[in-house]
């Protein structure tokens, strides 16, 4: 073998040893393992090469290419040192993918990520997934200062208890939830979705029981908005057939806006010894304004709900000191002879790097034999500062509430996002003829320990001043809240 054909073995070689480092940057995980498999075959296939050429040269009676015990090749050592370095870089990248998939979440090849607390498992190109869903939601409470003794309670709740699970198979999508509360099962998530597209716009369709999408905590789950409970307008706007609804959804989803349309019935538990309410109802947002740091939000809603057989009587009383104490209530007074109501909302706010605000009012008109038409308002105003500097978990795709995503988790040595939220919320029923009035401030604070577990405190000032019932006339007092949640 000449010295130039063994100057171009080594030239092959080392330019073999530099494909990996060339297609790191742009090849997919599989096409870096095929790479790296054909790499190794062609140097088994040089290294059987210069074995043979090794052998003829012996049978010829000339020196074998080799080092001696006394000198060394340069040609040679210059294989050997390519073949060793093409090694090294292929550990190198097996190396880069373990800790690219580990910084993402995933093992096992990348079929299983643990991104979201819990297991997803989904194939190569993620056509088809499957992810086990719950959550656990545990509160103490404790309310002092009211002049009525009842109401000056301290206990426990079990707020929540899910278990489910949803996936893909392409762009059909599913999801299941059952909760377990008051040592009951129910039903709260269970649709089908379709994702497509609409003149070039994404839409999703959704069929079975689902949130309704009407205002801006009544669309967002309870385990994403920034307090403990829902905010006033999220309580007096919700219809008489509840938050959720079985029925149909379609939301498209704009670059900086989205609409969503439903039409739906009572929710998956209705007797079925009556006919349904039948509920439409509207929701959009735009964002005239948003940059990388923030954006506006401008939004409405409208709702229509017909009445079934078995509502002819609403008497609205939502708690506004923390859901363990059912003796703090606003009294809207008993309405005779309805047949249904409509109602309508706005929302202005918006975020801006670690900060965010928002404004939400709501009216609902009560249609009624007995006495005409009713209406019932409320309004509230919040915002918050993620003093750790994370962005604020809402997403101005949807206009709910999203993930707010820790950056140095307590799970890995950090410190957790921490938050500061105030809210004030106003509940007024008073066009009826004894309906009653409230109002609280709700001072929070939110340590999310890592994107699905977070402990929150809310202290909460409120004021009632009920017409009817066990409470009547004004009170005050001041409750404290505190949960610890885990959602995966």
């Amino acid at each position: 073998m000449t010295p130039t054909s063994r100057a171009l073995a080594a030239g092959a070689l080392l330019g073999l040893a530099t494909l990996p480092a060339l297609a790191a940057d742009t090849a997919t995980e599989a096409e870096l393992r095929e790479l790296i498999r054909l790499q190794a075959e062609q140097i088994r296939q040089q290294a059987e090469q210069l074995q043979a050429l090794n052998q003829r040269l012996d049978a010829m009676g000339a020196p074998a290419p080799a080092a001696t015990a006394t000198t060394v090749d340069p040609v040679q050592a210059q294989v050997d040192t390519a073949i060793a370095d093409t090694r090294q870089d292929d550990m190198a990248i097996l190396q880069a993918q373990v800790a690219q998939l580990a910084a993402g979440g995933g093992t096992g090849g990348g079929n299983t990520s643990w991104r979201r607390g819990g297991p997803e498992l989904r194939n190569s190109d993620r056509s088809f997934t499957f992810h086990p869903r719950g959550r656990v939601l545990a509160d103490f409470s404790s309310t002092s200062g009211s002049r009525f003794d009842d109401r000056n309670i301290t206990g426990t709740n079990l707020r929540q208890v899910r278990l489910g699970a949803e996936g893909s198979m392409g762009p059909l999508g599913y999801k299941v939830d059952a909760e377990m509360s008051n040592n009951t099962v129910s039903i709260s998530d269970a649709y089908l979705s379709w994702d497509t597209r609409i003149g070039g716009i994404p839409t999703e369709f959704y069929f079975g029981n689902k949130l309704k999408d009407r205002a801006i905590d009544s669309a967002t789950t309870l385990t994403r908005v920034p307090f403990m409970e829902r905010n006033a307008v999220a309580s007096v706007g919700m219809p008489a057939s509840g938050y959720f609804g079985l029925g149909a959804q379609m939301k498209m989803i704009g670059r900086n806006w989205h609409t969503t349309f439903g039409i739906s019935g009572d929710d998956v538990g209705n007797s079925g010894d009556n006919t349904d309410s039948l509920t439409y109802s509207f929701r959009g947002h735009v964002n005239p304004l948003k940059r990388p740091a923030g954006f506006l939000h401008l939004g409405g809603w409208y709702v229509h709900e017909d009445y079934g057989l078995d509502t002819n009587r609403i008497n609205r009383t939502p708690r506004i000191a923390s859901r363990f104490n059912d003796n703090v209530r606003v009294s809207a007074s008993a309405i005779n002879q309805v047949t249904g109501e409509r109602a309508w909302g706005t929302e202005v706010g918006g975020t801006w790097r670690n900060f965010w605000a928002f404004h939400e009012q709501s009216e609902t008109t009560l249609r009624s034999d007995d006495v005409g038409d009713v209406k019932q308002k409320a309004t509230s105003a919040y915002a918050g500062w993620l003093v750790t500097g994370e962005k604020p978990g809402f997403s101005a795709r949807s206009g709910v509430w999203g993930t707010t995503r820790v950056a140095r988790p307590v799970t890995e040595g950090g410190i957790g996002a921490w938050e500061l939220a105030a809210r004030y919320d106003k509940y007024d029923f008073t066009d009826a003829a004894r309906g009653g009035e409230g109002d609280s401030w709700t001072l929070g604070v939110n340590w999310y320990l890592n994107n699905w577990s977070r402990i929150m405190l809310n202290i909460v000032q409120w004021t009632t001043e009920n017409r009817v019932g066990a409470y009547q006339g004004e009170d005050t007092g001041r409750s404290i809240n505190l949960r610890t949640q885990v959602v995966f």
